[in-house]
């Protein structure tokens, strides 16, 4: 990479430029490390003489609407999975909009908390079993499944008010 002004200020510049897209600091500070991982990776597609800011500001930016894209894409793959759910469900059933709307939260979940719950909870696999399958420590396993359950409550606060949502597979209180 060229000479000339320090990184630092580059830096500087890549972190308000994170901000000002994400509107949240840890989340511009998580886009920043992104940016600079990619340069550093593909550090050999940076042409002499061109300005190094500039190539730093336009990976930020890729990094973000990146991460934009996956996330509407991942929504997306949410609602199609949370609909097939939905439509194995009898029509007349009572519970249906309250199972449909559990069916929406569960895949609104983050990929390693879903897995974790879905093992767990759906398939009855040990907190061991889970982790061998995951290949994860049997720790990584209990925190994942305990913010999972966290979120399905606070979720499930907030619509009604009250936790009455009952999660098979134990407590984490």
């Amino acid at each position: 990479m060229d000479e000339g002004p320090d990184i630092r200020d580059d830096l500087a510049a890549m972190r308000r430029y994170a901000r000002s897209l994400t509107r949240d600091d840890p989340d511009a500070d998580d886009v920043v490390q992104d940016a600079l991982l990619r340069a550093i990776e593909r550090q050999e597609t940076y042409q002499q003489g061109r300005n190094r800011r500039r190539w730093l500001l336009a990976i930020v930016h890729n990094v973000f609407f990146s991460a934009k894209r996956r996330e509407a894409s991942e929504s997306r793959r949410n609602s199609r999975f949370a609909e097939t759910l939905i439509d194995q469900l009898e029509p007349g059933q009572e519970e249906h909009a309250r199972l449909a709307e559990i069916a929406r939260q569960f895949a609104a979940l983050p990929e390693h908390h879903r897995a974790v719950l879905h093992l767990t909870a759906i398939e009855g696999l040990s907190y061991q079993q889970a982790a061998e399958t995951l290949a994860v420590p049997i720790g990584t396993v209990m925190s994942r499944l305990s913010r999972a359950r966290a979120a399905l409550r606070e979720r499930e606060q907030g619509q009604q008010g009250a936790a009455s949502l009952r999660l098979i597979g134990g407590s984490d209180d």
